[in-house]
């Protein structure tokens, strides 16, 4: 099995909305093909940062299908298809495989803050009710809990649809345990944009990113660079690249990242839907001049 399952760096691609807050599909698929020239190899669609949580199952469905029709194959995509209730995400998931997607992007419930036998049979239940292979998406400072190591093995070796893991818990020695119990076959990808090189270092072998909505070039050479043997250069590019990513949190991701999209690109990526509000004026003075200072504006 290929190693990283979807390509190197997968971007959770923003969704871009019109001014009265409705879904803009056409910015959607102007953005999805702005992505895959500049860098990236495969899209999350509707994850956290494409705002899944305040999107209905309507505008989810016909969203995703616009992507995939769009795309034609091109590139893989993977829905986001995660809720805190098990039955709704199993619904949620198969109504992403009838989208034609290629994978599943599936966070852990959050809010209940399952034990961990409970994040074994949601995630079983889900695994079962799709043919799709399923990325496992830890990321406790959304969920309010952690998926542990071992969880996520026992997943993995029960279920060969289980195929990568989204590590978001900004652990590095959650990261190498990962690597220790896993089945060699399992993709771990970084979900820290700034953390992607000391994963790396103990045995994630892509990203799922949020900066690479507007700079996946510097992410990918970075990548790159390492599993190539330079680690200088991957080194010296993680310094170039740290602070811009940490630009794209000033505030709740996606309100820079979205902003930044509209500047960098072209494209209108809108504003985010409440309970995230626009970016604030101090927020984007400072974002502007970060984008000025690495050349991504003028």
């Amino acid at each position: 099995m290929t190693k990283p399952y979807f390509g190197r760096l997968l971007t959770a691609m923003v969704t871009p909305f019109n001014e009265d807050g409705s879904v803009n599909y056409e910015a959607g698929c102007q953005l999805a093909d702005w992505l895959l020239a500049n860098g990236t190899d495969g899209l999350v669609i509707e994850g956290s940062t494409g705002e899944a949580a305040t999107m209905t199952m309507e505008e989810k469905i016909k969203f995703m299908q616009t992507i995939v029709k769009h795309i034609g194959g091109r590139a893989p995509i993977v829905a986001g298809a995660g809720t805190n209730c098990t039955a709704s995400t199993i619904e949620l998931a198969q109504a992403m495989e009838k989208c034609g997607v290629d994978g599943l992007l599936v966070v852990g419930p959050y809010y209940n803050k399952p034990t961990q036998e409970g994040y074994y049979q949601h995630f079983a239940a889900v695994a079962r009710a799709t043919k799709l292979p399923i990325i496992v998406y830890n990321v406790p400072g959304r969920t309010g809990s952690n998926i542990l190591p071992a969880t996520i093995a026992r997943l993995a070796n029960d279920f060969a649809n289980i195929v990568a893991v989204k590590e978001a818990a900004g652990n590095v020695a959650q990261t190498a345990e990962l690597y220790r119990v896993l089945p060699e076959r399992v993709s771990i990808y970084s979900g820290d944009d700034g953390l992607v090189l000391p994963f790396m270092a103990v045995g994630a072998c892509g990203l799922i990113s949020v900066l690479a909505n507007c700079n996946g070039k510097i992410l990918q050479d970075l990548m790159q660079a390492y599993v190539e043997g330079r680690v200088q250069d991957a080194a010296e590019l993680n310094k170039e690249m740290v602070p811009l990513a940490k630009a794209m949190f000033m505030e709740s991701n996606p309100i820079p990242i979205k902003a930044a999209v509209t500047k960098v690109t072209g494209i209108p990526a809108g504003a985010p839907r409440l309970p995230l509000t626009p970016i604030s004026a101090e927020a984007e003075a400072k974002l502007d001049a970060v984008l000025r200072e690495y050349g991504m504006v003028k």
